[in-house]
């Protein structure tokens, strides 16, 4: 009994070693910058924004319904309101409505790098309209902040940008590396029209990029439970996405003799049965590597928990499947969006039909999301079928060791010396999704610092962006072109 307990303690001692070791070996990876000052934004630069905001360049999914004239008339406004952009920089419409500028660089063996934004927002729903302090296209200044659909998503990007260049061609900044701006103009439906032939086009030119920056995360507070400082959280891969139909065909007839089973039932338990057999969890995807970020800035305790992942796994997964945003972190999900059948109360339906979103992780494809799919209904009665010919496969992950992460870290760290830096995984799908063949360096991040509750405002109602964050948004794409020519 003797030998056993110390055995026992052995086994006790060995393990608390191990933790500690762990978890004092779990160092920082944020990068030591000094601050650079802010941007001193006046009113016109605000003003810029506002207006932009004004010309109501909305994808809708029938491409018949776009307004050409407000996209025309935005990049109007834009060769009017950054003249320097306009006599210095050369300028091609991809496609009639997608802009790429090109800045040339002095010297041609430096790969050049892409900032993108897009022009296009997504409409806005009539029934919020008494929810919008503002009416969504006015543009209005008001209260420390730019109200209006695209303040956010992503105007403010689009302007952010060019008041960068705007300023570096203001004080004779003369790159080494060429600098390119790409703005889609329907990103909000795919980017099949804008983004995708751009990048068709700087490929067929041999271009290949240093990296690229989009849109993605940004800078929020109160994300990470544990951590009072605010994370700039910056996307090095994003999931993919398809959507299935499910179709079910069976005897019509008389609601007073139903069958076991009618075709609305057979599809609502194929829907129960995928929601209740969700795709594995992946503890060692993109998602978990925000952990080696942020875990070693957390107290003691947690500090240990996540620095030992593989003992306590289990214990982190519980805590990120309590939220929506975080479990879609951890696998492919799974969310039925469409459900049509049936026309009248007393006549059973000879159709069914189902469509199913899938944002597929890194490492999963669109080819084994059927395959998991078939394997999970088993059942020769249900149809799938793509709702389309496309789909997106999940995006690489880029390497947050590489040069180019590092200098995006890095301005963000000079830029905004209060924040913690940690890559994630993009949830939703970006138009950087078409440039995997022109670079290995993707990252998705909007400098823009975000309160939780703002996040429902992408998207959503009373859209706005606050005066001050935008200043951290100029500086930052001026800070960043500048680190990378250094």
């Amino acid at each position: 009994m003797k030998k056993v307990l110390l055995i026992l303690l052995a086994i006790v001692v060995v393990l608390v070693a191990v933790l500690l070791f762990n978890t004092f070996s779990f160092h920082s990876k944020q990068i030591n910058a000094d601050p650079v000052p802010l941007y001193k934004t006046d009113d016109a630069v605000i003003q810029r924004l506002s207006q932009s905001i004004q010309f109501k360049t909305i994808s809708f999914q029938d491409s018949g319904k776009m307004d050409t004239a407000q996209f025309n008339g935005l990049h109007r406004f834009l060769k009017t309101s950054f003249p320097l952009i306009d006599s210095l920089l050369t300028l091609e419409k991809i496609n009639n409505y997608s802009l790429l500028y090109k800045w040339q660089g002095s010297n041609p063996t430096l790969k050049p790098i892409l900032l993108m934004a897009h022009q296009d927002v997504v409409p806005v729903d009539p029934l919020t309209l008494p929810g919008w302090a503002h009416p969504p296209f006015d543009g209005v200044i008001k209260d420390g902040f730019v109200f209006g659909r695209g303040a956010l998503d992503i105007k403010s990007g689009i302007t952010g940008e060019m008041e960068a260049v705007e300023y570096l061609l203001r004080e004779g900044f003369k790159p080494e590396r060429t600098v390119y701006l790409a703005y889609g103009h329907d990103e909000e439906i795919g980017g099949k029209e804008g983004a995708y032939q751009i990048a068709k086009h700087l490929q067929q030119q041999n271009v290949q990029l240093e990296f690229v920056i989009d849109e993605g995360g940004s800078i929020i507070s109160g994300i990470v439970p544990g951590v009072e400082k605010p994370v700039a959280i910056i996307g090095i891969a994003e999931k993919g996405y398809v959507s299935l139909e499910l179709t079910v065909e069976e005897e019509g007839g008389h609601s007073s003799m139903p069958p076991k089973q009618t075709a609305i039932g057979i599809l609502s338990a194929a829907i129960a049965k995928l929601e209740t057999h969700p795709f594995p969890t992946k503890m060692d995807g993109p998602g978990s590597v925000m952990f080696e970020y942020i875990g070693p800035e957390m107290a003691f305790g947690m500090r240990l928990v996540f620095a030992n992942r593989w003992l306590f796994g289990p214990v982190i997964e519980s805590q990120l499947d309590k939220k929506n945003s975080t479990r879609a972190t951890m696998h492919t999900t799974t969310a039925a969006t469409i459900f049509k059948s049936g026309e009248k109360e007393n006549v059973l339906p000879i159709k069914a039909s189902a469509v199913i979103n899938f944002r597929i992780m890194p490492g999963d494809s669109i080819q084994g999301v059927i395959n998991f799919v078939k394997q999970v209904l088993n059942d020769e009665r249900i149809k799938i079928a793509k709702t389309n010919e496309f789909g997106d496969e999940p995006s690489f992950v880029s390497d947050t060791e590489s040069e180019s992460f590092k200098t995006v870290q890095k301005t963000t760290h000079q830029i905004f010396p209060d924040v913690l830096v940690a890559p994630y995984l993009v949830l939703g799908a970006t138009d950087s999704k078409h440039y995997k063949n022109l670079t290995k360096n993707i990252f998705r991040f909007n400098p823009t610092r975000l309160e939780d509750a703002d996040l429902k405002r992408i998207h959503g109602t009373d859209e706005r962006v606050s005066i001050e964050s935008y200043k951290g948004t100029i500086s930052f794409y001026i800070q960043l072109i500048k680190n990378s020519n250094q």
